[in-house]
């Protein structure tokens, strides 16, 4: 199986050491170096539909890059386009549901496809759209996150509460509800929305159950209207 290793402190690098015969499928873009023994190919993860659906809810590319050891053993650098933290992900008996943009790579016996969510979870949580990533298969996958990754261990007595901008991947055992408040005392959609705009909070996720949570410590959302606010005011 194709082993992966993080490289690097700051905005590392995925490195992936490929035995013949071995192969990856990674987002478009992603491939920064490979050594002569490795092809590069473009193909469709999940099939046609599912790439559409990807392409067509959240802009994903339609492509993804297929990286094979054909001639030999080799190595090969990775990069996601967002700066930030890359967290490699053991799947198998654990399934994980990933966040718009943060999929990284993915080794090939794991293949990660388009789950429609629940009418409040995509017009509220922006986890990607209607749809999400869902993982399946078995081995390696890596997610990539705006800023520094923090791994969160939820358990059934202690539910957590996190902005949504900042989920990256989680375990597909929880159990996840959309919320604009993080009051435990329901004002009602009008009372909620207020106290959302007061407290500075926008959407959050509500996280129950037993498994665990990979965030990251950057909004792009926020920081993209930080950045048009300094251009807009010539700063």
């Amino acid at each position: 199986m194709p082993r992966f290793t993080i490289t690097g402190d700051n905005d590392p690098f995925l490195h992936v050491s490929l035995a013949r015969g071995e192969s990856i499928s990674c987002e478009s873009g992603a491939m920064v170096m490979m050594e002569a023994n490795l092809d590069l190919s473009g193909r469709m993860q999940g099939g046609f539909w599912s790439a559409l659906t990807r392409r067509l809810a959240n802009g994903e590319s339609f492509f993804q890059q297929h990286i094979e050891a054909v001639r030999g053993d080799g190595d090969c650098l990775l990069a996601p386009t967002m700066p930030g933290s890359i967290e490699i992900l053991e799947v198998g008996a654990t399934q994980y549901k990933i966040s718009d943009g943060a999929y990284l790579a993915a080794s090939s016996g794991v293949q990660v496809t388009a789950q429609m969510q629940s009418l409040g979870s995509a017009l509220f949580a922006r986890t990607g759209g209607f749809f999400i990533g869902q993982s399946s298969g078995s081995g390696q996958l890596a997610v990539n996150g705006f800023g520094t990754l923090f791994t969160l261990e939820v358990t059934a007595d202690k539910p957590v509460t996190i902005d949504n901008g900042h989920v990256v991947a989680w375990d597909s055992r929880l159990n996840y509800e959309p919320s604009v408040t993080t009051s435990r005392n329901s004002g009602g959609l009008l009372g909620n929305l207020v106290n959302s705009v007061t407290s500075g909070e926008g959407v959050v996720l509500k996280f129950s159950g037993n498994g665990k949570v990979i965030l990251c410590s950057r909004n792009s959302d926020n920081f993209g209207s930080w950045i048009r606010s300094l251009v807009g005011t010539g700063s």
